[in-house]
């Protein structure tokens, strides 16, 4: 066993691909709800003297040929969870909107990132969302069913990018 650790270690040493792989890895979570496929919800901390959040996914796939959508999803964390979207207009102004649901064709990817596209908008925190934390999230979609995930809240955004929201 301890040469397994000393050639790990001199794995790690060597090659920054293995280090990054291993980084990757220890921070990359998610759930698999039948076709559907969570990949690390994240939330970056709320800003000082705000009573809202955001969470999001690092990807949120569909591998299924059924088309499926995300409906809803609650947290005992917010006093409700809205299904948001944003969206440049006509005067270059980024406007956001409550959606009935997040679709997902077959073989669909979506990423979601702050400031980019679709977001799960945390309604009422009960507290500050803070580095490091992590909070349970339930979301229901119309075909695949209802799953629990992990969401972790981090300052730097998984697979690169700045910082909070």
């Amino acid at each position: 066993m301890k040469s397994l650790f000393a050639f790990l270690a001199a794995a790690l040493r060597r090659s920054p691909l293995v280090l990054a792989f291993v980084a990757a890895a220890a921070f990359a979570h998610g759930s698999t709800l039948g076709d559907i496929e969570i990949g690390h919800p994240y939330a970056t901390p709320s800003l000082p003297g705000t009573s809202n959040g955001a969470a999001y996914f690092a990807m949120l796939e569909n591998t299924g040929n059924t088309a499926d959508r995300l409906v809803r999803a609650t947290t005992p964390v917010a006093a409700r969870v809205e299904l948001h979207t944003m969206a440049v207009d006509a005067q270059g102004v980024m406007r956001m909107r409550e959606i009935d649901g997040i679709a997902l064709a077959p073989h669909a990817k979506i990423r979601m990132r702050p400031g980019m596209g679709m977001h799960l908008m945390l309604v009422g925190l009960k507290e500050p969302l803070k580095d490091g934390a992590r909070f349970p999230m339930r979301l229901e979609f119309e075909r695949a069913g209802k799953v629990d995930v992990t969401v972790i809240v981090r300052s730097a955004i998984p697979g690169g990018g700045g910082g909070a929201a």
